[in-house]
């Protein structure tokens, strides 16, 4: 497969499983720990090796944009006060410049129509999607793992990260179809999403990380609406592998549905108990409120 350079991250959602924090606040800005969601992602792809990074926005998510420039009053004010190493620390999460690109999708039609909005941007050339509601906790990040194993691929091949769930919760997600297995890579042989118990080809799911091919928004550009009204990026994978072929990566990590609140309250936790600046007295505080809880 040629390299991936270009990277994908659809935050135009409304954020409406989380209001009223995301009122006047974008979802992707929600802290784990002391990072927002959108940074944790954005992290993941930059260790990955991602050159670009292209955010497709909404009303309402300027924050976001500004998130990834730069603060001259507070930079001047953390100067002024000598606060060299909180300087430094920002200063590493900026992109550099001419890196970030940010473009609207006017319209609430779906995943689908959120990546094709990014064509101009993207050109004739493999790139990764990157969910924000979605971490994965793992010392080698989820891209980086499947760009190591696209590199043994198919120059025309697809990957996109998957995991097991409990048979009886496939119908909420994305499922695949298991075709000839190497390792933790293995050639997908159907897409089906959000299929009935009885008719889910496996019990691996879509995990929100992806690395495709640019035909992929030749298709997404004259796709129909699909379920909930909009344009599936599903459906359009699914054209896509009539013709390219598909492969599933079982990463290596944990992985936070941040879109949900239990997920999102979950991987504060996880997140916090992997520093080891908090870990020791955050790990007291959560035996104390459990202590509590349980009369002791």
């Amino acid at each position: 497969m040629n390299s991936v350079r270009k990277a994908v991250f659809p935050v135009a959602g409304l954020g409406t499983r989380f209001l009223p924090a995301t009122k006047a606040m974008p979802k992707e800005m929600l802290p784990v720990v002391d990072r927002p969601l959108i940074q944790h992602v954005v992290d993941e792809a930059r260790a990955a090796g991602i050159e670009h990074f292209i955010f497709i926005t909404g009303r309402n998510k300027g924050v976001i944009e500004d998130h990834f420039d730069r603060q001259f009053e507070l930079e001047k004010t953390l100067l002024e006060r000598q606060k060299h190493k909180i300087l430094e620390y920002l200063d590493q999460d900026l992109p550099v410049p001419g890196s970030a690109s940010f473009t609207r999708q006017q319209e609430p039609l779906g995943l689908g129509h959120a990546v094709w909005c990014a064509r101009e941007l993207l050109g004739r050339e493999p790139f990764a999607l990157l969910l924000p509601d979605v971490l994965v906790q793992h010392e080698k990040g989820c891209l980086a793992q499947m760009i190591e194993a696209a590199n043994e691929l198919p120059a025309n091949a697809n990957i996109v990260a998957v995991e097991q769930v409990a048979h009886d919760r496939v119908d909420q997600y994305g499922v695949v179809g298991i075709g000839v297995r190497k390792g933790k890579i293995f050639s997908i042989t159907s897409m089906v999403e959000k299929p009935t118990k009885d008719r889910a080809p496996s019990n691996l799911i879509l995990t929100g990380r992806y690395i495709l091919q640019p035909e992929i928004l030749q298709i997404l550009g004259s796709q129909e609406r699909g379920a909930g009204g909009e344009i599936q990026l599903t459906d359009a994978m699914i054209q896509l592998a009539r013709t390219q072929p598909f492969y599933g990566l079982q990463f290596d990590g944990r992985s936070f549905d941040c879109g949900s609140k239990i997920g999102f309250l979950a991987a504060n936790v996880s997140y916090a108990l992997e520093r080891p600046d908090i870990a020791p007295g955050f790990r007291a505080e959560i035996r104390k409120i459990l202590g509590e809880f349980n009369g002791q």
